[in-house]
């Protein structure tokens, strides 16, 4: 329960193998560090926790040396900002020294380290994420009321809105995502205007930080609400100005259907929901925003319209997850839907050898006879071997002539 003595329950990553040593390495009993962030704010919502994280008085080379002593494998992941990454046998653990702010420019930071506990807190971007509590006891310190907006699921920044976002834009769409994946009715007022009238502070940033956070956002069980706000908002316009109305309206379909069929949220299938049906489109914005390979493919084929086939033969042809993907995008039956979810692709049960065996030369033919083989097995919906057999008879048939 969230309250003025508020103590952070007992959770699974909590007695999690190796914790013990590495807390006792860095004097967690006489209160020299402290979990911090996600890992807090999840477990006193009772959600499953992912990753875990240290806020620490030590300094970063301090914490280095005691974790060596310990035996504990330790890896300077960004010790120039006072981050080593601590390796359990359960997963990494980070472990970060307090810091402030020297100088921000909105995508990068100057830090100094600190031994002040609120400080480091103050350059956090929202209240809820600058709860720490003591390893040892579970008490939870609070120094900006973010177990009262945890509490009434409220996205609260920390100071001013327009400060911490000239600190680090990125904070623009993470006030988003935050949320649409934790929030309740209506948004901060202040949080929101400063939001809206900074909204072009996001052309600064990279488009990889851009495309991390909002497919981190669309990955949200639901973020269509929020998502509707952000558009009528202009926040989308600096970096996704493709975005259009029907492009809402058709994600928040998408976000319904999934939902009724029992599907998992697919951030970059409802991304392409958001862009025009132009699969010349697709590929322009997937490499603005600097996606993978895979990304940029699957957004490209999903933009490519309804489907030209009855659905297996689509999926076995085009693949299963782009089949899906048109489906929902094109208005195809639920029927449709629910079997590829499950489908695995079968294989041509014979090869170009069983053509040779039947007379047909090696070479081009082989090749284009069991083209023929294939095309007619997928029209008759995948028969079983014995068919295939008799498809071959008289493919190899036709070819010698007879």
């Amino acid at each position: 329960m969230i309250g003025a003595a508020t103590r952070l329950p007992a959770a699974d990553w909590r007695i999690q193998a190796g914790l013990d040593r590495l807390l006792d390495a860095l004097d967690a009993a006489r209160g020299e560090s402290r979990f911090v962030g996600g890992a807090v704010r999840d477990t006193l919502l009772g959600i499953a926790v992912k990753d875990v994280d240290l806020a620490t008085r030590l300094k970063p080379e301090t914490v280095m040396a005691r974790l060596r002593e310990a035996a504990i494998k330790v890896v300077p992941t960004g010790i120039a900002h006072g981050t080593v990454t601590a390796v359990l046998p359960t997963g990494p653990v980070e472990v970060t020294t307090l810091r402030r702010d020297v100088s921000t420019d909105g995508r990068h930071a100057t830090i100094a380290f600190s031994d002040d506990w609120r400080e480091d807190a103050a350059r956090r971007d929202f209240t809820f994420n600058a709860l720490y509590a003591d390893p040892l006891t579970g008490e939870v310190h609070d120094y900006f009321g973010g177990l009262d907006d945890l509490a009434a699921r409220r996205v609260r920044f920390i100071g001013d809105p327009l400060e911490r976002i000239a600190e680090d834009h990125l904070r623009i769409l993470r006030f988003f995502r935050f949320h649409a994946r934790f929030g309740r009715e209506a948004l901060d007022t202040a949080g929101l205007d400063a939001c809206t009238a900074r909204a072009n502070d996001l052309m600064a940033l990279s488009r990889e930080r851009i495309a991390d956070e909002l497919l981190k956002l669309l990955g949200v069980a639901d973020p269509g609400s929020t998502v509707a706000l952000m558009h009528d908002r202009g926040i989308f316009r600096p970096v996704l100005p493709e975005i259009a109305t029907d492009g809402v309206t058709r994600l928040l379909t998408l976000i319904a259907r999934e939902a009724a069929l029992g599907l998992a949220p697919a951030p970059v299938r409802r991304l392409a929901a958001l862009l025009p049906d132009d699969p010349a489109i697709g590929d322009t914005i997937s490499a603005r925003l600097k996606l993978s390979k895979a990304q940029r493919k699957r957004i490209i084929a999903a933009l490519a319209g309804p489907a030209d086939a009855p659905a297996p033969a689509f999926a076995y042809r085009a693949g299963v997850e782009t089949a899906i993907d048109r489906l929902l995008l094109n208005g195809g039956s639920d029927a449709d839907i629910v079997q590829l979810a499950g489908w695995t692709p079968p294989r041509l049960p014979i090869g170009g050898g069983a053509l040779v065996a039947r007379g047909i030369g090696a070479g081009p033919a082989v090749a284009r006879a069991l083209q023929t083989v294939e095309r007619q097995w997928i029209e008759e919906g995948f028969p079983d071997k014995a068919r295939v057999e008799a498809i071959a008879d008289s493919v190899a048939a036709a070819q010698r002539g007879g």
